[in-house]
């Protein structure tokens, strides 16, 4: 069975305030291309287009769709970002078991975001920099590494584990003290900071932030002045604006039919 064949749903991007129903541009996800448009209850809607009641993969391509849904409502209004590949049964089941239902949440939630975005900064260390700093600031670490050179790897064997683990103390070590570095730089000109999960032992810090709309230029020098100040030594990757996933996790789940 194609996905064109399949029971039909309702793809959800994102909840909205707006009175009014609404159409977007953008073509939705999956094969369809559906249209863009809005389910509304009271003050609140739900962006939605009509997709196959299908669980879509985290694939460049559905990621894109999704995400492209999301840049363009965002130009005009705050967003609270639904979680990818949720699909709804029907219109009404969006309006009475989500928008309805959850109501007091919703707006709740939309009352904070509003007039904020998000931001996301990854820094990384330069390779091969960070362990010649600690080389350079280890005694310890230089006569062990040093000591190692006329050795055969078999008869050094335990003591390159050493110099492995010392390595690595003083990593967390430094990492910890340039983390708080970028980040003593920025929560002045921040509402909230999330820290994430690191995933290379290159990377310092992996931060998002909701921040003002009135600040972004602010955080954008300040980003630039840690280039200039730090760049000889790390590497920056700044992203946004883009909807504000680490400070909202819309997930939602259907009752089931009778």
């Amino acid at each position: 069975m194609t996905e064109l064949e399949k029971p039909m749903g309702k793809y959800l991007y994102c909840i909205i305030r707006t009175l009014e129903p609404r159409q977007f541009q953008t073509r939705g996800i999956g094969e369809m291309g559906s249209a863009v448009n809005t389910v509304n209850y009271m003050n609140l809607a739900a962006v939605v287009s009509d997709s196959a009641n299908i669980v879509y993969d985290n694939s460049r391509r559905n990621m894109m769709a999704h995400t492209v849904v999301l840049e363009e409502v965002m130009r005009d209004f705050t967003v609270l970002p639904v979680r990818f590949s949720t699909l709804a049964p029907s219109a009404e089941a969006i309006q009475e078991q989500l928008l309805h239902r959850r109501y007091d949440e919703l707006n709740q939630l939309l009352g904070e975001m509003e007039g904020r975005i998000e931001l996301g900064l990854k820094a990384f260390w330069y390779e091969g920099a960070i362990f010649e700093e600690i080389v350079a600031e280890n005694p310890a670490v230089r006569r062990l590494r040093d000591s190692l050179r006329d050795r055969t790897p078999e008869e050094s064997y335990y003591d390159r584990i050493h110099l492995g683990e010392m390595v690595e103390n003083a990593m967390r070590h430094k990492r910890d003290v340039d983390a708080e570095k970028i980040l003593d730089r920025l929560r002045p000109l921040v509402y909230k900071t999330r820290t994430n999960q690191l995933i290379t032992d290159r990377m310092v810090l992996n931060a998002a932030f909701l921040v003002e709309r009135s600040n972004e230029a602010a955080v954008d020098q300040a980003i630039q002045a840690l280039d200039t100040d730090l760049g000889k030594r790390m590497m920056f990757k700044y992203v946004g604006p883009v909807a504000p996933y680490n400070f909202v996790n819309i997930v939602v789940h259907w009752d089931a039919e009778k």
